[in-house]
């Protein structure tokens, strides 16, 4: 791999004019492809195969605003007379009567008559269904909406839009500028010069452009959901950053030791490089294994990163090189400061580090096992659900809604459960509606029952299940499935056939399946590090040793999203919209990307161990010598997407923001902890050991020359040849 490299970059190098045009032509296009065919994202998590969605499927045609968008404005007032006085009641009656003339409106029931006032008389709730899916509602017809309540609103009432129109997911704050501006300051810290600090975002910001353009254009012919273009920018933007820095770094060692800008790019691209295309060839399989989940939209999210993740690889191997022959030996201009030779016996804080380790392995093992074990505590107690109303930020229409309908009617209104009710083969279809309502009414969760919804010619009626608690309530998710066990007693009485649905029923199942599906893709993401590590290393205990500091990392970052989201921990310092459940697929996600994070610093790390203990250092003094050569850079990527992802926790998006602090969290722990402590205190207690591959499998597993071992060999110049080569720099 690093012959091909090395090829390419001196191709590109020698061609950079050629390079940058395309890569800036290609951006244009892409851009103007979504300029021109952009469509809108998703926010309906929806998971065919659940009984909630294949019910909802099944009665469309019968009752077709089931499949509709909806909506809940809810007027309140503390004025004397309650929302029943005569003047209050006429300025909802008009704001109701303006909203049901809103183009899209269906339906928007008068709530003195259909009786949906508050039993404080201060509060009447208005569900509005469109004649469209919830994809299709557009912006315009929100306002227009919000438009019409102003009737009410100038006469003094407080009017709150909610339910599923105005929830809206998954939006970019612009917290990810603050992430860019740290990740620069690191860059300059790290590399010393505003000229090299600034290649790699350079790089970063063309690699997201092309892949966020192109997201946009599909989105016009593909259902995408809101989330994934977030995940692909939060993703690109961490990676994209880390890859170049690797071989920027690389290329200004091979300057300090004289090469010329040519072969130094080149020779960088070969070595950094290759750990670059196997550290992101990891990340996108781990992205795309999220298909094993087999929930659609968490599929869509992973192929978008992904590919996010191959723009910034090829970004990284081609545009980069031809950037550095831009900037030939000019690259250190625009110092920050003078940087002051370093005295030859003088150590690096990474090498000293490194032998702190080395001598005490043992107990720096156990007391990092120590630390990771007590972070990972509350990660046992982990509980899963969807964002609703309630998880909107404090201040938002959505959330206002939500909290006034608790009060006012209690928590149980924020999350109806639709109970289909098929008679069709039923002796006596009214007796058997009559019997299932009875039952149900009994049952000790729920609250009350609205009137049923009843279609005659296919014998088929709706019953709206009010609970006693809310969404995000275990009560909840226990009656759902109390109704569920059921269903086989009233059939047998009744002959109806029962089925459960809704938002909050169809929530439960995603999350329901989302946590069933975890076991399976661990096991597929463990299968795939063994398999890659083995192909890298040659060893069988270092990719034993990878994998189970994976899978600390994971835990320990759980069990912080649960401390934060679940549990409140650090309300105050951290602005959680609301604590409850924490995102279900937050979990699957945080497995998928940390999983190639953590690869990508397994790789840098131990490579430089082996490249050491090859030439013939012992093992003690190659894990230090590995260690001292990738500590700075590692720190730098590690601190760099810890900036990015922790920008998006600035936002108070429900479900962008614990994502974010989940990576960043889990960045944190596995780089700092897991790869700077416990990975060489481990290789030191191996010894040689480390190194040792069944002769057996030598034969078996090709040769992946990732430190550049053969390519002096292979590609060794005259000297004539190198003085031409330079001459045409």
């Amino acid at each position: 791999m690093a012959t091909y490299l090395y090829r390419l970059a001196r191709w590109c190098f020698r061609r950079r004019r050629t390079v940058l045009a395309v890569w800036l032509a290609v951006l244009i296009a892409i851009g103007g492809a979504a300029g021109a065919f952009a469509g809108r994202t998703s926010d309906e998590f929806k998971v065919p195969g659940t009984e909630a969605q294949t019910t909802l499927d099944h009665i469309k045609g019968t009752f077709p605003a089931q499949g509709h968008g909806s909506a809940l404005v809810v007027f309140s007032t503390e004025q004397p007379g309650g929302i029943k006085a005569p003047q209050t009641a006429a300025a909802v009656s008009e704001a109701v009567t303006a909203i049901k003339a809103v183009p899209g409106v269906a339906a928007a029931p008068d709530p003195y008559t259909s009786g949906a006032v508050a039993p404080d008389g201060k509060t009447v709730l208005v569900p509005v269904s469109f004649d469209s899916k919830l994809a299709d509602i557009t912006d315009h017809q929100r306002d227009a909406v919000e438009a019409a309540a102003e009737a009410a609103h100038a006469a003094g009432l407080t009017v709150a839009f909610g339910g599923d129109a105005y929830n809206k997911m998954a939006q970019v704050g612009g917290g990810e500028s603050v992430g860019l501006l740290m990740a620069g300051a690191v860059l300059v810290i790290t590399l010393g010069s505003l000229v090299a600090a600034g290649l790699p975002l350079a790089t970063a910001l063309v690699g997201v452009g092309i892949a966020m353009a192109g997201l946009l254009t599909l989105a016009g012919s593909f259902e995408i959901i809101s989330t994934a273009p977030v995940l692909a920018l939060m993703v690109g933007l961490a990676v994209g950053i880390d890859y170049a820095l690797f071989i920027v770094s690389r290329h200004r060692h091979h300057l300090a030791e004289g090469l010329e800008p040519e072969e130094a790019a080149a020779r960088a691209t070969a070595t950094a490089g290759s750990a670059v295309v196997f550290a992101g060839l990891t990340v996108v399989v781990a992205l795309a294994g999220l298909a094993v989940a087999g929930v659609p939209f968490l599929t869509v999210m992973g192929l978008a990163a992904s590919g996010a993740v191959v723009v910034a690889v090829l970004v990284a191997i081609t545009l980069l090189p031809a950037l550095l022959g831009f900037a030939g030996r000019a690259i250190d201009r625009l110092p920050m400061w003078r940087r002051a030779l370093r005295s030859p016996g003088r150590r690096t804080m990474g090498e000293r580090w490194a032998g702190f380790v080395v001598r005490r392995p043992l107990a720096v093992l156990v007391a990092g096992l120590a630390a990771l074990a007590a972070l990972a505590v509350p990660a046992a107690s982990l509980d899963l659900g969807l964002p609703g109303g309630g998880s909107q930020a404090v201040g938002t229409d959505a959330r206002t809604a939500y909290d006034q309908v608790s009060r006012s009617f209690g928590p149980g209104f924020n999350a109806p459960l639709v109970v289909v009710v098929d008679a069709g083969q039923a002796a006596a279809p009214e007796q058997a509606v009559q019997t299932v309502t009875h039952e149900l009414s009994g049952l000790k969760d729920v609250q009350s029952l609205l009137p049923p919804t009843v279609d005659q010619p296919s014998r088929t009626a709706l019953l709206t299940v009010i609970p006693r608690s809310g969404p995000d309530d275990a009560d909840t998710r226990q009656l759902v499935n109390q109704i569920r066990d059921q269903r086989g007693a009233l059939q047998a009485e009744t002959g109806a056939r029962i089925a459960v649905t809704g938002t909050t029923a169809a929530n439960i199942d995603v999350s329901n399946k989302l946590g069933a599906a975890l076991p399976p893709f661990v096991a597929v993401i463990v299968g795939i590090a063994l398999v890659l590590l083995a192909l890298a290393f040659r060893s069988i205990l270092v990719p034993l040793k990878a994998v189970a500091g994976f899978l600390l990392s994971i835990t320990a970052s759980l069990g912080a999203v649960v401390a934060v989201y679940q549990w409140g921990w650090l309300d105050g310092v951290i602005d959680v919209p609301k604590v409850g459940p924490v995102v279900s697929f937050v979990p699957i996600l945080l497995i998928g990307v940390l999983f190639g994070l953590a690869m990508d610093y397994e790789l840098f790390l131990v490579s430089g161990m082996k490249e050491q203990h090859a030439h013939g250092m012992a093992p003690r003094e190659a894990v230090v010598a590995g260690v001292k050569n990738g500590a700075r850079v590692v720190t730098a990527a590690a601190l760099i997407m810890i900036s990015v992802f922790g920008s998006f926790v600035f936002g108070r998006d429900p479900i962008v923001q614990p994502i974010g602090f989940a990576l960043a969290v889990g960045v944190l722990v596995d780089a700092f902890v897991v790869r700077m402590a416990l990975v060489p205190a481990a290789m030191a207690l191996f010894g040689r050991a480390a190194w040792w591959f069944p002769g057996w499998l030598e034969g078996l597993v090709p040769r992946v020359d990732m430190e550049g071992e053969q390519l002096p060999a292979r590609l060794e110049q005259p000297e004539e040849e190198t003085a031409r080569t330079a001459a045409r720099v």
